[in-house]
This record gives structure tokens, C-alpha cells and sequence, in this order.
């Protein structure tokens, strides 16, 4: 199983740092087998997101791509519009689970808008932006996305 993990930080990419949140995910995928091939700090841009995502994902260099960030409220938080435009078929539990979690530890949870769907053979997660809610999300439903990876990619 291959992945990709982004972090949309315009902020970050300028200053060409790297993102604490991929880190930490990172190592979550490769101890249950994935091979991260692509993970890096994306400007939050909607056309560059949508490039990358469907590049990787229609040339099926990966089986699984999650982005970290741009799930609010603000006008350039562009993830979950660029899933739900280039996906295939979405997968709404994904995130309504991640949010149910989430809003153990703060109401703000209700405001994320993040989104999960398939594009040909490529699963496709928006994640929270801080690195601990991130990390946190994906132990929650890690199991679930290498289910829906093994299925999908079959």
C-alpha cells in the first residue's frame, strides 16, 4: 500500500518548513504497512490541490492521499471542496466520524469541514490542521482506511 500526505499551510510552504502534523502521520501509516511515497506542505490553493490529488491519483502512483489543514471556515481553506469535486464517490462517514470524535475535546469540531472519497483506485481523507488532532483522527480510523484501501485498490 503506497500514500501521500499533505499539509495545506501557505504559510509554511513560503518559508519552505516542513509540517509536524505529516511527521507524526506518516510514521502512523508505515507501521501498519503503508510506503510513503509523497509528503510535503502544499499552499493553500484550490488548482494545485486539485492538480496534485488527481495526478497521483489517476496515474495510481498511490493508494491513499490525506490532507492535513484547510478544513475550516475561511475562504482559502480549499481541502474538502477540492475531495468533493474530483472524487468519484465520496464517503461521508469518514468525516462525520472524525468530527463525532473530535467534539469529545472542543465544540469547534462542529466547524470542521472536511471530506473522504474515492477517485479510481485512490482513497481520498482530509484530516484537522494541528498536528494532535490529526494524529489523533487517524489512530481513530486508521483501521477503516486500510479496509477501504484493500478493497479499493483489488
Amino acid at each position: 500500500m503506497k500514500a501521500a500526505i499533505f499539509t495545506l499551510d501557505t504559510g509554511l510552504y513560503r518559508a519552505r518548513k516542513e509540517s509536524t502534523a505529516a511527521s507524526a502521520l506518516k510514521r502512523m501509516l508505515e507501521q501498519v504497512g503503508f510506503e510513503v511515497k509523497a509528503a510535503g506542505v502544499l499552499p493553500e490553493d484550490k488548482k494545485v490541490l486539485s492538480a496534485v490529488m488527481q495526478r497521483l491519483a489517476d496515474t495510481e502512483a498511490v493508494d491513499l492521499i490525506l490532507t492535513t489543514g484547510g478544513v475550516g471556515i475561511q475562504k482559502r481553506d480549499c481541502a474538502p471542496d477540492v475531495v468533493e469535486e474530483i472524487s468519484d464517490r465520496l464517503l461521508p462517514g469518514i468525516p462525520e466520524a472524525v468530527r463525532a470524535y473530535n467534539i469529545r475535546h472542543t465544540k469547534k469540531a462542529i466547524l470542521d469541514r472536511s471530506a473522504a472519497g474515492i477517485r479510481n483506485h485512490t482513497l481520498l481523507v482530509n484530516l484537522p490542521e494541528s498536528a494532535k488532532a490529526a494524529k489523533e483522527s487517524l489512530e481513530y480510523i486508521l483501521p477503516e482506511l486500510v479496509y477501504v484501501v484493500e478493497k479499493v485498490s483489488a
